[in-house]
């Protein structure tokens, strides 16, 4: 019967598939397409249609890698403030989430503790970005940072502005103090970060703490039995065993990195140095309307997403293959 109706399981697949096609295959393509187009187009295909001397070819792509007007739109600074989110971001996250998943298993009331640590990830990430920035104000009298850092007898600190605020030894770290490169490391930026590790680390120390109760406790005994001591129990013992599920949860983080959005543009809308390849689209594409430039980055960024993404399922793959 199967093979005499080949078409039946299609036939179910097909709203599917009709709907992939119009919301995510479609939009891929003309947003490719687009990217080729000049800055005045719009439509993607359709506008190409209408005038073909839109095509500038590789144009929008030139000029993403040689940033020609720094001041205006800064590529080089989105595309490194996103490589310093992807390597300091999973890393703490995914440090402190593997630390609370191992001390939360030892304390009587586990699942209160786990309880407590989770709920930023049922914040929504504007709402949260929202808090932090009553978090982050200058003014002592309302922002929290601040009040405990004056508390201590130090200076209010601009976190996450480096310029046209009062600066600190924190913030004044201009492009006459650190050269080249390192001067995106700015305490603004790790404001950032540490917003993104607080919403992130419920996350990370969940799955995490699962992957741990599948480690056999006789194995756990055996290390104790043979004299090791409880670092050396974590570091040769849990890390490796738990290495599938680290993983998993890095290339989580890493995606989320790269396509973050929401909490650089609620907090600071890209100023200061702290744009990321997301929210200088965005302001390419609906604020100076330049659509191919726009489409340019959007595509940046899916070349950045896919193949993490594909990595992290193939690996979850040979994981179920192997058992």
């Amino acid at each position: 019967m199967i093979g005499r109706r080949w078409w039946a399981p299609w036939l179910w697949l097909a709203p599917a598939l009709v709907l992939l096609g119009v919301f995510l295959v479609y939009p891929v393509i003309n947003t490719v397409f687009t990217s080729f187009l000049g800055k005045q187009s719009g439509g993607g295909i359709a506008d190409f249609v209408d005038d073909p001397s839109l095509f500038v070819g590789t144009d929008n792509y030139r000029y993403i890698f040689e940033n020609p007007q720094t001041l205006v739109i800064d590529t080089h600074g989105a595309l490194y403030n996103n490589i310093v989110w992807i390597v300091v971001f999973p890393l703490f996250t995914v440090g402190l989430g593997l630390i609370l998943a191992v001390l939360s298993s030892r304390v009587r009331y586990e699942a209160a503790a786990k309880a407590a640590i989770f709920i930023p990830m049922a914040v929504s990430f504007v709402a949260a970005a929202v808090i932090w920035r009553f978090m982050y104000e200058f003014n002592p009298d309302i922002g929290t940072v601040n009040a405990v850092v004056t508390s201590l007898g130090l200076d209010s600190t601009a976190w996450l502005q480096n310029t046209g605020a009062p600066q600190t030894w924190l913030t004044d770290v201009g492009p006459d103090k650190l050269p080249g490169a390192l001067d995106t490391l700015r305490i603004n930026n790790l404001a950032l970060i540490t917003v993104g590790v607080w919403l992130w680390t419920g996350f990370a120390m969940v799955v995490l703490s699962a992957g741990l109760k599948g480690i056999s406790t006789e194995v756990l005994e055996a290390g104790r039995v043979d004299g090791a001591t409880e670092w050396q129990i974590f570091r040769r013992i849990i890390i490796p065993m738990l290495r599938p599920v680290i993983v998993v949860v890095t290339t989580t983080l890493v995606i989320n990195a790269l396509k973050l959005f929401d909490l650089v543009f609620v907090l600071t809308g890209g100023r200061f140095d702290t744009d990321v390849i997301a929210t200088l689209f965005f302001r390419v594409s609906f604020v100076t309307r330049d659509f191919g430039l726009g489409a340019a980055l959007a595509v940046v960024l899916l070349l950045g997403v896919v193949p993490i993404a594909l990595l992290g399922i193939r690996r979850f793959q040979l994981r179920e293959e192997t058992g």
